[in-house]
């Protein structure tokens, strides 16, 4: 069943009821200040780093699930609610919700009255900006008491939710003139402080959270609500919030606004206090004034969606199928930018507390933004090789605040350094930066380490290379893209990281995915090395290059499909010879997509056992059979029930990886097959199943020997949504940008018989038409001129190229 549509004109999904399977949330913020919202109007607010300034309380697993967040309680007569159902849960006469483009918006009516709420973070502000209007729609006069509430976190989001002895003592605010300011160890150590203010005279306010709630009260009924009455508190200590109180008069058919605004300032160390014990709201008061009125917040929403028809418009694909277009034009890119800000660190899943940034999270994820904001792409690559060590491994997150490396998570995951020749391989292809190879970048952020991109590179290829094991495959380390593989690590106390736990360091578990990565990505180096002057390390890496794919048909394959790796006793994982775990799709799929033992129809035989042992209506599941004990030398991967994660769920990220590998061995129709059963626009019918957002990909689906079969979890930041954007776009629609040219190569079905696209491509708007009319070579025209083989080049000077296809 359905809880909502989408609405393609306005980009938006437009959700008709509050109870929907989960909290299917939208992301506010493009740059510094972030919001999550549901479509009950939960979540949190935080500035570039959502541990580190979490600037509103959230509480994961809380029961009644998604409280707390943005709460706007409307008093009319004797009825209390709220335009987005919660936290009151008093039923609506009307309730719609439309998460779009960097906004949502909350619709909803009760006897009569009429609300809408916007929410949106403005470009280049640090704030949400919240406005709420209220429409008198009966035949009487209205008078309508109106709070607003929002809790404060005391900035870092693990102190806040543990260290009570403390916190419980050391809040602090400031009131002037209906703002209300969070200055929690701003007096000390802090620079920074936040504010919640409105553009309307306030008849009350609170900031003391107890006193607003009152005994044994929660946030559904609170005892200033209740009473019609802010109590004026100023908390010291305890737990701090920030509402305000309105009386407003509604004559029949009048409408009113209220513009909140929820914001971050840092000001200078010594420009931080007005007075003693008085801080500096110079920033505040400019930034309330930004948003003053409603015309204010109507140019904030344009400039908004000027930003996303820039973004968006730089690939836009017009074909038979709508749902293939709405999520190539719309939701897949813009999944793709989320994941740009948030890599795997804050989302309804991910708490925000512990991942940061993942190196080889971001280096996958800048695969499907690359396109979109070239030039922030440079700063992400180069971010991401400066965590890097000098022996060419690499810490395996960093922290976006610092951009340090977590310690907690450290390194020697052995398949990290080959994503940074990804991405930087792909980042020269969009643009033709070859100057970003250049440029110096230290090790590990250390200061005198500076070596130019290539360097960096190199060591990555190397590090693969001086750690292979008795096969000559690469050694697997603490895991190899799948963390749940944890063939060095013998976890066996409860509560021990199966990923850093260093009891037993074999030297011989080696990986049969990463050996595929090094036959896939040391090629594009050995390609970076022959175009930018290191013609002789092109020519060694791809004799290396050769020795590794050999290995891997000497000691890769299993007859019908890839072996996973070798474990700490020299045994076979994800072989016929083992009783469970017999086959995964990460090789396959890589070994596929690097056309491994192509002369011996390996890749065709390996995706054949792919589609006939894996694949599953509602996807392609990460292994078969599943593990159903507990096996120490394999480590977390069979440590979940069956058909969960990585014990053979439908792990969305990989499914891609087989749909590019069908596609470039001949299999068109499979490709696109494998495509669909995981996009999620295709599953909005059976939402009741899926569960997850209709609208963006998750992670992962239950797999077949699951009793929650099709139920998907982990949606939003995911490496699924880069991987299915590059999949769709380059490799079944078929355009690609290459060093030389934007390659225009479709592997569609036969459902497809035309398309057109529209691409622009290194400051050129390439303006493209596909005719699939039969099988074969494509037939290529630029301008109307023949072009030999499938890459075309704009002629120097050029605005717009007309390109036909056909065959």
């Amino acid at each position: 069943m359905k809880y909502g549509f989408f609405d393609d004109a306005a980009r938006e999904y437009v959700i008709h009821t509050p109870q929907t399977p989960l909290p299917w949330i939208n992301y506010l913020g493009s740059e510094a200040f972030f919001s999550l919202i549901s479509n009950t109007a939960g979540g949190y607010s935080f500035y570039k780093d959502a541990r580190l300034r979490r600037i509103t309380r959230y509480r994961y697993n809380n029961v009644p699930a998604d409280g707390g967040g943005r709460m706007y309680y409307i008093c009319d007569g004797d009825a209390v609610w709220n335009p987005g159902y919660l936290p009151c849960k008093t039923p609506l006469d009307r309730y719609a919700c439309r998460h779009g483009l960097g906004y949502t918006v909350f619709e909803a009516a009760k006897n009569g009255l009429s609300a809408g709420l916007t929410c949106f973070v403005p470009l280049g502000v640090s704030c949400e900006v919240n406005r709420l209007t209220l429409r008198n729609d009966s035949p009487a006069a209205k008078t309508v008491t109106l709070f607003s509430a929002m809790e404060w976190c005391l900035w870092d989001a693990v102190d806040d939710s543990s260290n009570f002895q403390r916190n419980l003592n050391i809040a602090e605010v400031e009131v002037d003139n209906g703002v209300l300011y969070h200055k929690t160890e701003y007096r000390e150590r802090r620079d920074h402080y936040a504010f919640f203010g409105v553009n309307r005279e306030v008849n009350g306010f609170d900031t003391d959270r107890d006193a607003f709630l009152g005994a044994m009260n929660g946030w559904d009924s609170p005892e200033a609500v209740t009473l019609r009455q802010s109590g004026n508190t100023v908390a010291h200590g305890g737990a701090p919030m920030a509402g305000h109180m309105f009386k407003l008069l509604l004559a029949p058919g009048e409408q009113k606004s209220c513009v909140f605004v929820l914001g971050y300032v840092e000001n200078e160390r010594d420009r931080k206090f007005d007075a003693p014990g008085v801080i500096n709201k110079e920033k505040a008061r400019a930034m309330l004034e930004k948003f003053a009125t409603d015309e204010k917040v109507e140019l904030a929403l344009g400039e908004l969606a000027a930003y996303w028809d820039a973004l968006l418009g730089r690939f836009q694909v017009s074909s038979p199928d709508d749902k293939l277009d709405r999520m190539v034009n719309i939701w897949n890119q813009y999944q793709c930018m989320v994941t740009f800000n948030m890599s795997r660190s804050a989302s309804y899943y991910e708490s925000g507390i512990g991942r940061g940034m993942g190196f080889r999270d971001s280096c996958q994820d800048l695969l499907g933004f690359v396109h979109l904001i070239p030039e922030r792409a440079r700063e992400r690559v180069l971010d991401i090789a400066a965590i890097q060590r000098e022996d060419g491994s690499t810490w395996h997150q960093y922290q976006p605040l610092t951009k340090r490396g977590n310690a907690g998570a450290g390194w020697g995951f052995n398949d990290d350094p080959l994503w940074l020749v990804a991405c930087v391989s792909a980042y020269i292809r969009e643009t033709g930066d070859d100057g970003i190879l250049r440029e110096p970048v230290a090790f590990d952020n250390a200061p005198g380490t500076e070596a130019p991109l290539f360097e960096h590179l190199r060591r990555s290829i190397h590090y693969t290379l001086a750690n292979r094991g008795p096969h000559g495959l690469p050694l697997i380390g603490r895991a190899d893209w799948n963390d749940c593989l944890n063939l060095n690590c013998f976890s066996e106390e409860p509560g021990e990281s199966f990923q850093t736990c260093a009891n037993y360091e074999s030297g011989v578990a080696e990986s049969v995915f990463i050996a595929g990565m090094f036959v896939l990505y040391g090629r594009e180096y050995a390609e970076l090395c022959r175009r930018f002057g290191r013609p002789e390390e092109a020519f060694e890496v791809l004799a290396r290059v050769a020795d590794m794919e050999r290995a891997i048909v000497e000691h890769g394959w299993d007859g019908a499909w890839f072996v996973r790796a070798y474990d700490a006793f020299g045994q076979k994982v994800g072989s016929k010879e083992c009783e469970e775990g017999q086959i995964y799709i990460e090789p396959q799929g890589l070994c596929a997509m690097a056309r491994i033992g192509l002369e011996q129809g390996y890749p065709r035989k390996a995706l054949d056992s792919v589609k006939a042992r894996l694949t599953t209506p509602y996807g392609t599941c990460l292994l078969a059979p599943c593990y159903s004990v507990y096996h120490k030398e394999l480590g977390e991967v069979s440590s979940y029930p069956p058909g969960f994660k990585e014990n053979g769920s439908i792990f969305c990220h990989n499914n891609p990886w087989i749909s590019i590998g069908e596609a470039l061995n001949g299999n068109e129709e499979e490709a696109f097959a494998v495509y669909r059963r995981t996009c999620p626009a295709y599953l909005e019918d059976i939402s009741e199943i899926h569960r997850t957002e209709p609208y963006v990909y998750s992670q992962t689906i239950a797999g077949a020997a699951s009793p929650k079969f099709g139920q998907a979890r982990n949606s939003w930041l995911t490496g699924t949504a880069a991987w299915t954007f590059v999949n769709a776009s380059q490799y079944i629609l078929g355009i690609r940008p290459e060093f030389d040219g934007l390659s225009i190569d479709p592997r569609l079905p036969a459902s497809i018989e035309t398309f057109s696209a529209t691409r622009l491509y290194r400051g050129v708007k390439y303006v493209i038409t596909v005719k699939n009319s039969g099988s074969g070579d494509y037939t290529l025209f630029a301008d109307g001129s023949l072009v030999e083989g499938n890459v075309v080049t704009a002629a120097k000077g050029a605005g717009e190229v007309s390109v036909l296809v056909t065959r």
